[in-house]
């Protein structure tokens, strides 16, 4: 009688359960709901501000577990969530909240298997949902500009997942000028757009995307989801796009004191989808009441000029410095920091150099 081997398991799924290993990542939090977030080593401790937690402690534990510090603190120990992982991890560009990305994994039918076109990555916080999505089987290709950036992301789904995802691939260059060198014509089953202006590229999203194709775009401001709007409807091979954004706001639940908490997620995005058409069909006219246009048809709604170069600042992001990137790069790839820099003659061309021109001073953020 032969024995069948046992089923490989799915990436990431080694390190979801059973009892606390080195090398993971566990989630602190204290009396007061204070949350810490320590990898596992052994013999190391993690010092609060009142007392110690040896690591020791910790390993071999099941998930769920509680340990005290050295003054007798209680602390429940349990491995990070994925929304608690993408808001504690380093990031050199903004990330996509938990909320917006469980909307998009919903609202996109991202499915087991399917093939996903994703500009751009960022940190890789909506990347590490999309490939969970998509599973071992299916195939993620992201395009992201900067190599900095898709250096971090790489690094920080790499460490939650426990390795390099069989499904992912990441591209670094322009998306209108990559995507049809990577995905054949009408290959693609969905395409997920985080950038400053997602409407220059529709024309190659709409060649890459099979019929019935779908298309979600993660936009900031109102200016960029009427320009995506406006220009899907006058691309002609996109059905109706639909527009919504989600607000979350949690409860405080003690006793009878339940109501909404003080502060709230608020806006973080706009998302708008559309879906690919087959070739040669024109959708259904659109009954809508008649609205007051701009009296030059050549005007753009909210004063943008149509050759406007986008940037950042113009939505609202804050830019993050080469020296930030470095240092966050650092941390995730495990690169070590450059050698210290032979100090100056205080004489020379009148300059003084201090420890913060030094790049090796540089702390890693945690």
């Amino acid at each position: 009688m032969t024995t069948q081997p046992a089923p490989q398991q799915p990436t990431g799924a080694l390190g979801r359960r059973g009892p606390f290993q080195p090398g993971e990542r566990v989630q602190l939090t204290d009396a007061r709901g204070r949350m810490h977030t320590i990898t596992l080593e052994p013999g190391a401790a993690f010092d609060t501000h009142r007392g110690r937690i040896w690591h020791d402690g910790l390993i071999g534990r099941p998930d769920g577990s509680t340990v005290r510090n050295t003054v007798e603190e209680e602390f429940l120990a349990l491995r990070p969530l994925l929304s608690d992982y993408v808001m504690s991890m380093p990031r050199g560009a903004a990330v996509v909240y938990p909320k917006d990305a469980g909307q998009i994994v919903q609202y996109a039918d991202i499915f087991p298997g399917a093939t996903v076109v994703e500009a751009g990555v960022g940190s890789g916080a909506l990347s590490m949902s999309l490939l969970r999505a998509v599973g071992d089987h299916g195939r993620l290709h992201s395009f992201e500009r900067r190599a900095d950036f898709a250096e971090i992301a790489r690094g920080n789904a790499r460490t939650f997942f426990g390795g390099d995802h069989p499904a992912w691939t990441i591209t670094v260059g322009d998306l209108v000028d990559a995507l049809p060198q990577t995905c054949d014509p009408g290959s693609v089953d969905r395409v997920v757009l985080d950038m400053l202006a997602p409407w220059e590229c529709l024309d190659v999203v709409g060649d890459a995307l099979a019929p019935g194709g779908l298309l979600i775009c993660y936009v900031a401001t109102a200016t960029q989801l009427s320009r995506v709007a406006e220009a899907a409807k006058a691309h002609g091979g996109f059905t109706e796009p639909h527009a919504w954004e989600t607000i979350e706001r949690d409860w405080h639940l003690e006793g009878l004191a339940v109501r909404p908490v003080h502060r709230m997620h608020g806006h973080t995005g706009f998302l708008i989808t559309t879906r690919r058409l087959a070739p040669g069909v024109t959708p259904p006219l659109r009954k809508r009441r008649p609205a007051k246009g701009p009296e030059d048809p050549g005007d753009q709604p909210f004063g943008v000029e149509p050759d406007h170069a986008w940037t950042p600042e113009d939505v609202g992001e804050r830019t993050v410095s080469d020296k930030r990137l470095r240092r966050i790069r650092r941390s995730v790839t495990g690169e070590a920091p450059p050698p210290p820099t032979p100090p100056r003659d205080r004489g020379e061309q009148g300059e003084r150099h201090t420890a913060a021109e030094d790049p090796s001073q540089d702390e890693v953020d945690r």
